[in-house]
Formats: structure tokens, sequence, C-alpha cells
């Protein structure tokens, strides 16, 4: 035996158990088709080798994940794939299982949703949204209910990460990349993520957050949904945020004439600059809307 083998076997043990906690994801998924390229991550439509499933595959961008785990130091902050494995609701995406990849990449395994993303039916302005949104909105609300009820902050809602299934009758919310948990820790100010046109004003100020800062995402998502159009000037940077809290939103009926006004004035409460003037949780917001049937107060 030479004297470089034992060091070789040594070498080979080590890396041996450091790999054992890893998955070769293409040997266990046929890649079908890249359905999107995020900016922390890339989703595949993939195809378990074993079982045949077709399911959706995310790998996030190592590098990319480090730098956000980063700005939570001394913090014991959840994993994405943790936080989504513990999210079971018929409104929410159903991740099966998560790990790294023998790259040291996190990823993700979950349902594939054929259906298009909401944001792509807002920006074709999509006239089959038409009958259809109250009980779109409702989901989506009752899907960010959830989500707080386990205690976490989603902290990027918005019509991207919804997905509407082919029929347009449901849909589903997805994406916990930027998730946190609701503990004073991950709600100091500084943390500014999210997607600025949606963002709320004390996330943008850099001031402390709660659930609420969601609430504000949401009435803003849903305003679209119901106008096609964005309660302020939409913005192409960073700095879109910075109109939330020094000007007023377009109220919603000035742009629908015909909505209802009870959903007219819960969607506006939603975009309250102060927090306190929003409602309280997702619940109290169904709770506004528990009457309404149709966006269209004429269609009653």
């Amino acid at each position: 035996m030479g004297y470089d083998e034992p060091a070789m076997t040594l070498g080979g043990i080590f890396r041996s158990l450091f790999e054992s906690g890893r998955t070769d994801i293409f040997a266990q998924y046929e890649i079908l088709r890249e359905a999107v390229s995020g900016t922390m991550s890339k989703f595949y439509k993939a195809r378990d080798r074993k079982s045949g499933e077709v399911v959706g595959l995310k790998i996030l961008d190592k590098k990319k994940t480090d730098q956000l785990e980063a700005r939570f130091k001394g913090l014991k902050k959840p994993t994405e794939g943790e936080i989504a494995v513990s999210l079971e609701h018929p409104r929410i995406v159903k991740t099966y299982r998560h790990g790294i990849t023998t790259k040291g990449e996190p990823y993700l395994v979950m349902e594939f949703l054929e259906g298009p993303g909401l944001n792509s039916l807002l920006i074709a302005r999509d006239e089959c949204l038409q009958g259809r949104r109250v009980d779109l909105l409702r989901q989506a609300a009752e899907a960010l209910a959830e989500v707080h009820r386990m205690g976490f902050i989603h902290r990027d809602v918005c019509p991207r990460n919804f997905v509407v299934e082919t029929s347009l009758e449901s849909l589903k919310l997805i994406d916990f990349g930027l998730t946190v948990p609701a503990t004073r820790g991950f709600m100091q100010p500084g943390n500014r993520t999210g997607t600025p046109n949606y963002m709320s004003p004390e996330v943008v100020r850099r001031r402390p957050t709660d659930h609420r800062l969601d609430i504000f995402s949401f009435g803003v998502s849903v305003y679209e949904l119901l106008t096609f159009e964005l309660p302020w000037t939409r913005g192409t940077d960073g700095t879109a945020a910075l109109a939330h809290d020094t000007q007023e939103p377009v109220p919603i009926d000035r742009m629908r004439p015909d909505i209802d006004p009870v959903l007219a004035r819960a969607v506006m409460q939603c975009l309250a600059a102060d927090p306190q003037d929003r409602f309280a949780t997702m619940e109290e917001f169904l709770k506004s809307i528990r009457r309404v049937k149709h966006e269209d107060r004429r269609a009653e």
C-alpha cells in the first residue's frame, strides 16, 4: 500500500459522508422543460424517474440564497423548503420534499401547476376573468390567512405569485423564498424585500413590520385584479414604492364605478399607509366581504 493511499481513503470517507445527505437531482428527475427562471432560482417541469409523477422542481441559486440568509445573522431562520412543506392548504401549492443537490444548491419538489400566473392574465387584460374575480380574490385571501395562521409573513404577495388553474376557477399561492417567521427578530427595520409595485410603506421606509405588510400587498394585487391598473403610477425600478405613503391611492370606485361598494371599501382599507388602519387579519377582510357575490353591484 502506498504512502498516500490511507489519506486518499480517509478523504473519500469524509467526502462520502458530506455528500450522503445530498441528492443527484438530475438522476432522480427527468427535466421536461424549464418553465420559469427567477432572480433567485430556476423552475422546471420534471418527471420522477421512479414513480413517473410529473412535478415542479425548483433549484435555488446558492450564492443568492446565502446572501439573503446573511441578512438574518444570529437568527434561526427556517429554509424555504422547511416553510413550504409545513404549509398544507387547498389554496397553497403543495411541496412534497426539499433538500440539497450534489452541487450544494437547495431544491424543492412540489406539485406542478399547469395554469398561468395571475400576472400574465392581468398583463393581457384577460376578459375571461370577468365573473370570476371575487372567487379568486377570496381564495387568495384564504391562502394568505393560512400563511399567517402558521406563523409566517410571505413578504412577496403579488399577482406573479398566484398561479391560476387552467379553468380559471381557482388559484394557489406559490413561492416562499422571502417568507420569514412572524417573530420579533424577523420584523425589525431594514429588511427591504419584495416586489416594489406591491411593497408596503413600512417595508420601503425600513420601519418595523408585521404580517400587515402582506395585507397591503394583497390589497394592491386585488386592486389590480379588479381594475387591470395599480392604485399608483406603475414603477419600473426599486423606487416604485416610494409613493405608497406620500400619495393617496386612486379610489377603486373611480376606476370601476360599477364595483360593489362593500368590496371597494375592503380593498381600499387594505391599502392604508398606516398598518393600524388596515384590517388586523386576513380573516377580518374575508368577514367584511362575506356577503359579496359579484364584483359588479349591477350583477346582484
